[in-house]
């Protein structure tokens, strides 16, 4: 059985222009989205919970105060996610037996979700856990420490490619698809005010 620690990485550097405003620091009632989704990471029992930065950094780490994460900023961020998700493998420590990758805009993703896909790592062998909503895989995805160099080297389609790679040998989480529920339109978020479970 694995018992390493498993890091989180949360990129959180986008521009998210669809929305008009930065939707990472939309206020869902309590809490900002990347505040959010950074607290699930860590009440999952990833250690440490790495946030990559970018676009409005300081506004965004702001945000995050009081959280026991690791922030990096990542200059090149408007050169798509894979510099973000390159620049948040690279700082995972070296005792870490695997990552976590997890979308900063994804706020209906639990900590229950997090904690099932290690969980489902420690009792396997697969170098990577998928999370599926309806037959459409997203994140968060866990990966292996073996496959942190493919995740360094990703093109432009960033962690998708290295899922495509090894999807053979992926375990897979299936989660109910509304967890995919988008964050690009005003209406989207005053629907995602409404409390959701942790």
């Amino acid at each position: 059985m694995r018992i390493g620690p498993v890091a989180g990485v949360v990129l959180a550097a986008g521009t998210s222009s669809r929305l008009g405003t930065n939707k990472l620091l939309v206020d869902l009632g309590e809490e900002a989205v990347v505040r959010r989704t950074a607290r699930r990471a860590l009440e999952a029992g990833l250690a440490p919970v790495i946030v990559v930065l970018g676009f409005e950094a300081s506004r965004v780490a702001q945000a995050l105060q009081g959280l026991e994460v690791t922030l990096v900023v990542n200059p090149d961020y408007a050169g798509g996610m894979h510099h973000s998700l390159r620049t948040g493998i690279e700082r995972v420590p070296a005792d870490c037996e695997a990552a976590v990758v997890l979308l900063a805009d994804m706020p209906l993703v639990t900590s229950a979700m997090v904690a099932g896909l290690v969980e489902r790592f420690r009792q396997g062998s697969a170098p990577m856990v998928v999370s599926l909503y309806g037959g459409v895989q997203a994140p968060p995805t866990l990966y292996a420490r073996p496959l942190f160099p493919a995740l360094g080297r990703a093109d432009e389609t960033g962690g998708r490619g290295v899922v495509r790679d090894y999807h053979d040998e992926a375990a897979v989480m299936e989660w109910p698809p509304a967890v995919l529920a988008d964050l690009d339109h005003p209406e989207d978020v005053e629907r995602l005010r409404s409390p959701t479970p942790e």
